[in-house]
């Protein structure tokens, strides 16, 4: 596992100079915006103040009418050259900073900025119960860790409710989603999702989560701490204690403690895992600079915090073979 002082050393040695680099365009862009302000500014000026001398038709009338209109197509044309350099540092910020990261991390995976993990996929790990209409995702990672085929991207999952009268959109889903190998074809289907319902509600939680008719049946495990942070629902009561053994339980005990909110499923040989994280990561800075340490570091955190999960749950022990 990589330190956060070799992080330190990497940083200084191969990302200052493309962070410098980007930092120039980023003050060009802060300055293009700056005097975008102006002229919209400018333009909102023109136009309110001398809209009674256009109505009366005098003769400075035509000259302003073509100082609004040449003030308008400077701001698009502001507009347009700030957004083509926006992009343009999204672009060399994932392909020179974030892909250099995530090599540094480990050289096995292989990074596609605008990719993601597919929509089918998402709902396919049936953690979450309703199905998104708008989904987006990047920032996508793919190959092995140790012997574990792993993958896991950015995703946005939103459910729009559409009525007569408006539209409620309902956050399903926003962090890093996490597909793992587990190297076992699993009979049945094992959920473990945060246990809201016996935090609020104690005893009569766990009665909701048992009349919980959308999942499967409630799954009673020997680890009260366990039981207190999550709710296991599983098709193969038998299976989905012999996936949860005690280890794996206080590992993944761990991991939330690291990560926060949390959620797994366990089904087709895999393992799927939520990590909910309520930011855009990856991102490059625009009003901040492209120098502070402290968002690339924390850029890395999260990158060790993911790549850690197959040590973390001990997921390159083959204790079980695929049949």
């Amino acid at each position: 596992m990589k330190t956060e002082e070799e992080f330190k050393q990497f940083y200084n040695l191969d990302l200052v100079a493309a962070l410098s680099d980007l930092e120039l365009d980023r003050k060009r862009g802060i300055k293009l915006t700056g005097f975008l302000f102006m002229c919209v500014l400018g333009a909102i000026i023109l136009c309110s103040t001398c809209t009674s001398i256009i109505s009366n038709g005098n003769i400075l009338s035509g000259v302003i009418a073509v100082i609004v209109l040449s003030t308008i197509a400077l701001v698009i044309i502001l507009t347009i050259k700030l957004y083509r350099l926006r992009k343009s540092i999204k672009t060399s910020y994932k392909q020179r900073v974030i892909k250099e990261m995530i090599a540094f991390v480990d050289p096995h995976l292989q990074y596609t900025p605008k990719g993601r993990i597919s929509e089918t996929v998402f709902n396919a790990s049936k953690i979450f119960l309703k199905d998104p209409n708008q989904y987006s995702g990047d920032d996508l990672v793919q190959g092995t860790i140790g012997k574990t085929d792993v993958s896991f991207s950015e995703l946005n999952a939103i459910r729009v409710n559409r009525s007569k009268k408006n539209n409620q959109s309902e956050q399903i889903f926003k962090g890093i989603f996490f597909i793992a190998d587990f190297h076992k074809n699993f009979i049945g289907e094992t959920f473990v999702l945060p246990d809201t319902a016996e935090k609020m509600f104690g005893k009569f939680g766990t009665f909701l989560q048992k009349m919980n008719v959308s999942r499967p049946k409630l799954v009673k495990l020997e680890n009260p701490e366990f039981e207190r942070t999550f709710a296991v629902y599983g098709t193969d009561q038998v299976e989905a204690r012999y996936i949860l053994t005690p280890a794996l339980m206080e590992r993944i005990m761990d991991f939330k403690r690291k990560s926060g909110n949390v959620h797994l499923s366990f089904l087709h040989s895999k393992v799927y895992i939520a990590i909910e994280v309520n930011k855009n990561l990856f991102e490059p800075p625009f009003f901040k600079s492209m120098l502070d340490y402290s968002l690339i570091s924390e850029y890395f955190s999260y990158l060790i915090l993911t790549v850690n999960i197959v040590e973390d749950l001990d997921l390159n022990t083959r204790i079980w073979s695929k049949e």
